[in-house]
């Protein structure tokens, strides 16, 4: 009977010294059990914040400075050559990244504050509300979504918000498939019922109640919708109906210099120019997901 009191207050302590941590010390230990895919990952994504913040200065030319000579060899002076018209296409790619990071990222959030917002209403007002909004979704889920952008990009134009807010919505779509699949499950749970008989709002229930325990699928949904959002723009971009010249961006500029492939039996560095745009977009995908995958083994309490 002696020991029980002293397993008590050993568990104490332990409890009590987990609280004293502060966020930055549960932060390393955090990192220290990252496996070496998701260290790889951040330091990608890292790199890529940082080219996409500093492109001013890390760019040797202007985004849309124009030489003399188009299509010119890798040298000293143009580092990977030039493009069809003369650009410099190491800044092509530093400004690309800042330009389809940039817009991929405010496209996915915009995507989520859509879905994830309509997500929740349905979720928890089980009514007409739900049914409609379901039926719409699968409505537009059953149109591939490529078709769709390009046909509502060749009507409304492909100015950078009109892209922005066409694959937000259409992307939005499968955030409202996951976020109410999810939070369908918590919004029958006791507390959430407590608070209803509190007489507490909707926006106080989805944002105290239910979203909470709804973030970890949430999170890595984001990371995953970024990369699907970064591929289409990409490929709007690629068939020359995404972003416009003289914006640069990834997706066109393997378009502009599809054509140097033919010249490679004379210069290999021509077959590989088209490729360097390509592998940042493979390079950023694999990265994204290999934290995302790290999240969701961390979230979902498997143990190796």
């Amino acid at each position: 009977m002696s020991e029980q009191p002293e397993t008590y207050a050993a568990a104490a302590e332990v409890g009590a010294v987990r609280k004293r941590r502060t966020a930055w010390e549960r932060f390393v230990l955090l990192m220290k059990s990252a496996p070496p895919s998701a260290w790889f990952g951040m330091i990608v994504v890292s790199l890529y914040i940082l080219v996409a913040i500093f492109a001013d200065v890390l760019a040797p030319y202007g985004e849309a400075e124009i030489h003399p000579v188009p299509f010119a060899p890798w040298s000293d002076e143009f580092v990977f050559g030039t493009d069809q018209i003369g650009r410099d296409v190491l800044t092509r790619l530093i400004y690309g990244a800042r330009n389809t990071m940039g817009i991929a990222l405010a496209t996915t959030i915009l995507s989520f504050l859509i879905g994830g917002g309509l997500g929740l209403v349905a979720a928890i007002n089980r009514s007409w509300l739900d049914q409609v909004l379901s039926r719409f979704v699968d409505v537009l889920m059953a149109i591939p979504s490529l078709i769709f952008a390009l046909m509502l990009l060749s009507i409304f134009g492909s100015t950078v918000t009109s892209l922005i807010i066409i694959i937000a919505v259409l992307d939005s779509t499968r955030v409202f498939r996951l976020t109410r699949s999810v939070a369908v499950n918590v919004a029958v749970m006791d507390y959430v019922e407590a608070a209803r008989l509190r007489g507490e709002g909707l926006g106080w229930i989805m944002r105290r109640e239910i979203l909470p325990n709804i973030m970890p699928p949430l999170v890595a949904e984001f990371g995953l919708r970024f990369c699907f959002v970064f591929l289409t723009i990409a490929a709007l971009s690629f068939l020359g109906v995404g972003i416009q010249p003289p914006t640069a961006d990834w997706g066109s500029m393997v378009r502009a210099n599809a054509s140097l492939i033919q010249f490679a039996k004379y210069d290999i560095t021509a077959a590989i120019t088209p490729l360097l745009p390509a592998a940042a977009i493979a390079l950023l995908t694999v990265a994204v997901n290999s934290i995302v995958d790290w999240f969701l083994h961390k979230t979902s309490g498997l143990r190796e």
